[in-house]
């Protein structure tokens, strides 16, 4: 009989100390709307982005002098699609766990860094024909931060999720590789 509060008290130290499990509560179509949430405000972001950029690709931004490892601008509608549906699979497997703690949080990141992207485009793009050189420099500025949310999104959903962390690791390097896109047409045209 003396073992027996011992035990109970281990139990109930240790329970405190446990994480706690991720209960399967949702759905199946409860998840898979989620899903499509994740991928419709991710597209979305996409084609808000596309609306500066119709007239400005084959705009001032054709002409613009660039550095030499600018791709074609064919490979940016296909990498993109990829990497959107990539982060919202990453989002949506953080979302399915988010009564962990940190997970709120990591979620929050998560649009930080989306509204980020939201605005580079347009700034990048729509306003260089307002404000020229500017423009470049204030979307490098903007970059960098979206640089940073993304690497905090994933630190903070590898505490969650550690999958949905990698499945940002793609953006991370096209971003990266972005900044310094954005940063070379800032000088060689600002």
């Amino acid at each position: 009989m003396s073992t027996a509060p011992s035990i109970r008290a281990y139990r109930s130290e240790h329970d405190r100390r446990a994480p706690p499990r991720s209960p399967r509560r949702d759905s199946a179509a409860r998840s898979g709307v989620a899903l499509v949430l994740f991928l419709v405000i991710a597209y979305g972001v996409a084609a808000f982005g596309s609306l500066s950029t119709i007239d400005n690709v084959d705009g001032w931004y054709a002409g613009a002098e660039k550095v030499a490892w600018n791709p074609p601008n064919v490979l940016f509608g296909p990498v993109w699609t990829v990497l959107y549906a990539l982060m919202s699979i990453a989002a949506w497997l953080v979302w399915r766990r988010r009564e962990l703690p940190g997970a709120k949080a990591a979620l929050g990141w998560y649009v930080a860094q989306l509204a980020l992207n939201a605005i580079w485009t347009p700034v990048f793009f729509g306003a260089y024909p307002l404000i020229g050189g500017a423009a470049l420099w204030i979307a490098s500025g903007i970059i960098v931060a979206l640089d940073v949310a993304v690497v905090i999104t994933m630190l903070r959903f590898a505490r969650i999720r550690p999958v949905a962390a990698w499945l940002l690791a793609p953006y991370l390097v096209w971003i990266l590789y972005a900044t310094t896109l954005s940063f070379g047409l800032a000088v060689l045209n600002g």
